[in-house]
């Protein structure tokens, strides 16, 4: 319903931000801690996307091990006396902006997690506003976008038809034809040392995603796929055009016709694009591509 949560978090102790702007996980502002381990300090960044298991962090987390987070500001050690109900590691709590907390278990690989809210009719309200619902979708910057905005500009010497920031793209598997749309989000089976599905905005030039299994930043996937046909959708004669990695390929409807739509399979990266030949009509609006 709400397409991807980025929850704002913070300090249950100090009461301050948790927020790192400058460190993107799942392209989103994400949560920064200071960690121990194993005997070993470091700090981490978690993703904010509720569900997604993603991380950063300048020390090695040996798995099944219990981590200790301590804020970045007062320093304190965050915890509670609440204990996972899958491992029995602690749990750790963080406060919510809109009211209310998340939860998520110490122990490395333990994917338990919890939300609880004050009120739950004001925290839904606040999650309708930030991220709406049908047909339109809230970007970065709080404009109302709609999911049909294709437009048509005056280029140079010719017309060509112009896929706007904050469309909708309908899209689908190009061997097997079958919708990628799920909930209301792009879903691709991918494989990247465990199997596992990534879910990404439809909204063209909306980066958002989250994952169910581990993806490192600034590291390429090793295999995208369709969750119908199971057909790899990695492109064999097109690479990414800025960072030179692997691309998948998948078809986006536009006019009459499905495009061939090329997204960058490196962690992070915005590159994406369309064929050569659908550039002669059609252009993306505000890719890196141009």
């Amino acid at each position: 319903m709400y397409e991807l949560m980025s929850f704002k978090v913070k300090c249950p102790m100090c009461g301050e931000s948790l927020i790192d702007h400058d460190q993107l996980i799942d392209n989103e502002s994400s949560i920064k801690l200071d960690i121990e381990v194993a005997n070993k300090k470091g700090t981490i960044n978690l993703s904010s996307i509720y569900g997604s298991y993603n991380y950063k962090a300048n020390i090695e987390l040996i798995p099944n091990e219990v981590v200790k987070f301590f804020c970045t500001h007062c320093k304190a050690q965050i915890i509670s006396d609440s204990n996972c109900l899958t491992c029995k590691a602690p749990m750790i709590p963080f406060y919510l902006h809109m009211g209310g907390k998340v939860s998520i278990c110490s122990r490395t690989g333990c994917k338990d997690h919890k939300v609880e809210f004050d009120n739950l009719s004001i925290a839904l309200n606040k999650l309708y506003q930030e991220y709406g619902v049908g047909a339109e979708h809230s970007n970065f910057e709080g404009e109302r976008i709609s999911k049909k905005k294709v437009i048509k500009k005056k280029d140079a010497d010719e017309k060509k038809e112009i896929i706007n920031s904050g469309t909708f793209l309908q899209t689908y598997c190009p061997q097997c034809k079958k919708s990628l749309i799920e909930d209301g989000m792009l879903k691709v089976k991918i494989l990247n040392g465990e199997e596992g599905y990534l879910m990404l905005s439809p909204y063209l030039n909306v980066f958002s995603s989250k994952s169910t299994v581990f993806l490192p930043e600034d590291k390429t996937i090793k295999n995208v796929s369709c969750p119908h046909c199971d057909k790899t959708l990695i492109s064999e004669t097109r690479e990414c055009g800025k960072c030179g990695s692997p691309v998948a390929k998948i078809a986006v409807s536009a006019r009459t016709k499905l495009l061939d739509f090329y997204l960058c399979t490196k962690k992070g990266c915005k590159w994406h694009g369309l064929s050569e030949e659908d550039l002669f009509d059609i252009r993306l609006d505000d890719s890196d591509e141009w």
